[in-house]
């Protein structure tokens, strides 16, 4: 996973790549049709977007969003998924470096050992900026990262958590992501707060009894969320990075009837969360705005364009979301009236 990736250099290798890097089948056509007409008459260029994975519904938000805004600029933008793959993401990153894209945005797959690949970019002369997840290594340069604050955020489920179990204490458990930077920072802010909490004279104590590697999905949250409770037949809470590996949990404690004994505070924000939040299901989630986030990634982008200076980094916090501000949400009133149109 942490080899570096040297580039193709032959058309049907580039081939290839479009056709098997693991994206949905309308994305490679997408960018397929995107290369036969590369450079249109009102196009400035193109730009190459490596989502980690595009069956987070969230990663999709900031795809959609950029291309929106690159559209309202000029340019169009090539959209694919690495799959939580860095193998993957090094060869795509490698593809747009051959198209000659003007810029690259990624959400790294592993936030060290992608650095290689951002290193050739860099050689090339192709600006690289990040989203979401921030590259952390020290061998290729990144423009400028766009993401949640997401220190802030792991406080605020910290809080959350403090809130629910302070007066008690109990057993919690973590289900993180140590591959990628943002979840490393949220486990990090939880912890912090939780740590404070127990060093207060006289605390209930909120021991965090385990930290299991949920991988950030559905499918892996509920297989670790079984290993934790067989393990800890007294857990009260769980902390998860995202609402994916949450809602993955959810679905173990109720297989195994312990969903109101184990409280779920989650992260993220997506809709599926939202609606598990007002459903009682999860308990609240510190809610991240990935259209703010696609939005700025392409007006700092026009920026850097015009030679201005754009700060390295821009951090957007984190809120507190709890069944009250489910039931009053815009997004999830328009939700249901889609289900009840029949959309």
């Amino acid at each position: 996973m942490h080899r570096s990736i040297c580039v193709a250099g032959s058309l049907v290798a580039c081939l290839i790549l479009a056709g098997c890097n693991g994206q949905p089948a309308e994305d490679a056509a997408s960018s397929d049709s995107s290369a036969a007409n590369k450079e249109t008459a009102t196009s400035k260029g193109r730009i190459g977007f490596s989502a980690l994975t595009l069956t987070n519904p969230f990663f999709r938000i900031i795809a959609d969003t950029m291309t929106e805004e690159a559209s309202q600029h000029g340019y169009t933008i090539a959209v694919v998924s690495a799959d939580q793959n860095v193998v993957r993401q090094s060869e795509q990153i490698d593809e747009f470096i051959v198209q000659g894209v003007a810029a690259i945005v990624l959400n790294p797959a592993d936030s060290v050992s992608i650095g290689e690949a951002i290193r050739r970019a860099n050689e090339s002369g192709i600006p690289v900026f990040t989203n979401d997840i921030k590259y952390a290594g020290d061998v290729g340069k990144v423009v400028c990262h766009v993401a949640t604050d997401n220190l802030q955020g792991g406080r605020l489920a910290g809080e959350a958590m403090v809130k629910l179990l302070g007066e008690s204490g109990g057993q919690v458990a973590i289900l993180d992501y140590p591959d990628v930077e943002s979840c490393q920072m949220r486990t990090k802010g939880f912890r912090e707060v939780l740590d404070a909490h127990n060093a207060g004279e006289g605390a209930a104590q909120i021991e965090v009894v385990k930290v299991l590697n949920g991988e950030g999905a559905r499918e892996v949250g509920y297989t670790v969320t079984q290993d934790i409770i067989t393990a800890h037949g007294d857990l009260a809470a769980i902390f998860a990075i995202n609402d994916p590996s949450a809602l993955g949990a959810r679905a173990a404690l109720e297989e195994a009837g312990l969903q109101d004994q184990v409280t779920i505070i989650g992260f993220d924000g997506e809709l599926a969360g939202k609606e598990a939040i007002l459903a009682g299901k999860i308990l609240c989630d510190p809610i991240q705005f990935p259209r703010k986030m696609g939005q700025r990634t392409i007006e700092l982008m026009m920026q850097h364009f015009n030679g201005e200076e754009v700060p390295s980094e821009e951090l957007i916090p984190s809120q507190l979301y709890y069944k009250a501000d489910a039931e009053k949400d815009p997004e999830l009133q328009t939700a249901a009236a889609g289900e009840v149109n029949g959309e």
